[in-house]
């Protein structure tokens, strides 16, 4: 694993501060280089917790180490000890989109369509790469910095997938709430579930609440295998249709009517100046708060680990088909 991976100590080039986060086997830390006093994130992975995991480690480090675009998160170094393997990465420091959001003075469509056209973006550079993220939800959607001009950084590849061709993807994997209809369907998938993950992130950019909800998975991936959302008032009622049309095109059930990236990159929302300019703070802002309460969206990243997820949507999947 990582074999051209560094094997100096990292702790004689970097000061490891406080952890940043946890994963479902990894911690990050905030970290200094000791020369140069700047600063980055590591992932610290322990091997004993990779026995098992040898595969989707490397495919992370592959897919990372491909990757350069702004609104990426990069893989700066690797360091390897018997102990650990060490990811050294680019530090965002501008915190999770959520809270910037409800921070925020005043929010617009245009601000929710400059998010949307930056994430667009770095999917359609992944994407002309063949590679599929197959994770994007708004707590993988970091700023880069505090500044209010900040960039949006996409992070957590850990089930990123280099699609080859001819041959279409299978494993039911994502996280619930903003997984394809097709994947939930245990159908054969390519770079469009990327598409509709991304309509999902924009539906609540723009209302503060998710499409599909319901405390029953069964019943949550029902409503998503049907396509079955709307845009409810009053918090829809300012919204501009231009917004609406947008996202009905990457949410459409058929992956194959589907936008690509370039395609709604292109499109008058993104691309024009079809999306609104009125404040819609007011309630975004309350329904994020309602909706993604910190202490239970905190809990949900750290138990929702890329192998759990998996088997959690296979099981629900199998009991659907029995089901049916």
């Amino acid at each position: 694993m990582a074999s051209d991976a560094n094997k100096v100590d990292i702790r004689t080039k970097f000061d490891l501060k406080e952890v940043l986060g946890t994963g479902a086997f990894s911690k990050v830390f905030l970290a200094e280089n000791r020369k140069s006093g700047n600063r980055v994130a590591i992932k610290c992975i322990p091997r004993k917790l990779i026995k098992g995991k040898e595969d989707s480690i490397n495919n992370e480090i592959s897919v990372l180490r491909s990757l350069k675009h702004c609104n990426i998160v990069e893989l700066l170094e690797i360091y390897d000890n018997p102990s650990h393997l060490y990811l050294v990465m680019q530090l965002v420091s501008g915190g999770e989109l959520f809270d910037r959001i409800v921070e925020k003075g005043s929010y617009t469509e245009k601000d929710a369509s400059h998010l949307i056209s930056q994430i667009l973006d770095a999917i359609d550079y992944l994407h002309s790469k063949d590679i599929v993220h197959r994770d994007l939800k708004p707590e993988n959607l970091l700023y880069h910095s505090t500044a209010d001009d900040s960039k949006i950084m996409i992070s957590d590849f850990g089930l990123s997938k280099v699609e080859v061709e001819g041959q279409m993807l299978k494993t039911a994997c994502g996280t619930p709430g903003y997984v394809a209809p097709e994947v939930l369907k245990q159908k054969p998938y390519g770079k469009e579930v990327d598409v509709w993950s991304i309509g999902v992130i924009a539906y609540i950019l723009l209302c503060g609440y998710p499409p599909f909800y319901d405390e029953n998975d069964q019943k949550l991936f029902e409503q998503i295998m049907k396509a079955e959302y709307e845009f409810d008032s009053p918090y829809w009622d300012d919204i501009s249709q231009s917004a609406k049309t947008f996202i009905s095109r990457l949410m459409h059930k058929n992956p194959h009517q589907r936008y690509t990236c370039k395609q709604a990159l292109n499109d008058p929302w993104i691309a024009g100046d079809a999306a609104g300019s009125k404040d819609i703070h007011g309630h975004v802002s309350q329904n994020i708060k309602k909706n993604f309460a910190r202490n239970k969206w905190r809990q949900a990243i750290n138990v929702a680990t890329a192998t759990a997820r998996m088997k959690k949507l296979n099981l629900a999947t199998q009991t659907l088909k029995n089901s049916t």
